[in-house]
């Protein structure tokens, strides 16, 4: 009971963290044109979304549980859907974005999913793919912002659009192999507990 609980406050504090920086992210990928930023900023309210859903569903069954595991890694595809809009808006528009200002947010979005990542890691094997689900996003996002502040070095130094562009499709394929991994762990929850013999 103690471990859910502080599972419980976790994917609490999580998701508001993510909700609140999605604001940030977003707001500054549409003022400097970044396809990165836009494909990330989506990728935070996407993870609030699930940190949402993983603490409601706290309290259900395996089968339920699993049943949630597999509509959230549809979710886990949206940055990528976001990314291929943004890609979109580039081509039609292919000034490189301000470095500094993508470098600055890149290391923003860095912090705060460190801290995501470093509050569920202990929890990684709670509650099967739901958790599993949150972690893999706040450990891949963290790669992501990574990969945002080198794409923002670039564009200083080379003032072409490319590094926030292929830092964007990046973003896109990491979230791709996340839900395809929680996809997998939730279908196979869900054949165990559909294997399991009523009460």
């Amino acid at each position: 009971m103690a471990a859910e609980d502080g599972l419980g406050r976790a994917i609490r504090l999580v998701a508001a963290l993510n909700l609140a920086y999605f604001g940030v992210e977003f707001a500054v990928a549409l003022h400097i044109g970044s396809v990165s930023l836009l494909a990330d900023s989506v990728d935070f309210l996407e993870d609030a979304a699930v940190n949402f859903l993983i603490f409601a569903a706290l309290g259900w069954s395996a089968r339920q549980k699993a049943r949630v595991g597999m509509a959230l890694a549809g979710l886990l595809l949206a940055p990528a859907l976001a990314f291929l809009w943004a890609l979109w808006r580039k081509y039609a528009d292919p000034a490189p974005p301000e470095a500094l200002r993508l470098t600055l947010t890149g290391a923003g979005a860095l912090a705060v999913n460190l801290y995501c990542a470093f509050t569920l890691a202990r929890f990684r094997h709670h509650s099967g793919s739901l958790t599993r689900a949150a972690f893999l996003s706040a450990r891949n996002d963290a790669l992501a912002n990574v990969a945002i502040i080198a794409a923002g070095a670039a564009t200083l130094f080379t003032r072409s659009p490319w590094p926030d562009v292929v830092v964007g499709l990046g973003v896109a394929c990491m979230n791709i192999d996340a839900a395809k991994a929680v996809w997998t762990a939730a279908r196979g929850e869900h054949k165990a507990a559909r294997n399991q013999p009523a009460p």
